[in-house]
């Protein structure tokens, strides 16, 4: 299936970013604003709690459901920001890995930020995502 997502890397930046630095989609795309993904479970109650990865993890399943729900995959998706409730670099490390792993070689522009806190008890991981199809 053809894809409606050019990654672009840039010569003249740095390499050690682990994501491309842009990307584009035709205009005849259709883009899919995802709410940020978070790590529930189907009953509301928030999954792993205490652990960056799992709770990373749980996300990107949520995620992924919703791409599907919207005719998208995760090479699909244009961009993302993963939000993480830790002031330790360490914890963003984590967490980002796992976003990380899952997007393979289809590696999206990203920025992963600290905040303060999320919206769910004991959440500490949430996903945004954009991703463009092409509909044929």
């Amino acid at each position: 299936m053809p894809r409606a997502v050019t990654l672009i890397r840039s010569a003249s930046l740095s390499g050690v970013a682990e994501y491309a630095y842009a990307a584009t989609a035709p205009a005849e795309s259709r883009l899919v604003f995802l709410a940020g993904a978070c790590p529930l479970n189907q009953d509301g109650s928030t999954a792993a709690v205490g652990d960056f990865a799992g709770q990373a993890a749980k996300a990107l399943e949520n995620m992924r459901t919703a791409l599907a729900d919207a005719g998208a995959e995760l090479e699909d998706v244009i961009s993302t920001r993963v939000l993480v409730a830790s002031q330790r670099q360490q914890d963003l490390v984590t967490a980002w890995g796992v976003v990380r792993d899952a997007f393979g070689d289809h590696d999206v522009p990203s920025t992963l930020m600290g905040v303060t806190v999320l919206g769910y008890h004991d959440q500490l991981v949430e996903i945004e995502a954009v991703a463009a199809v092409l509909d044929s």
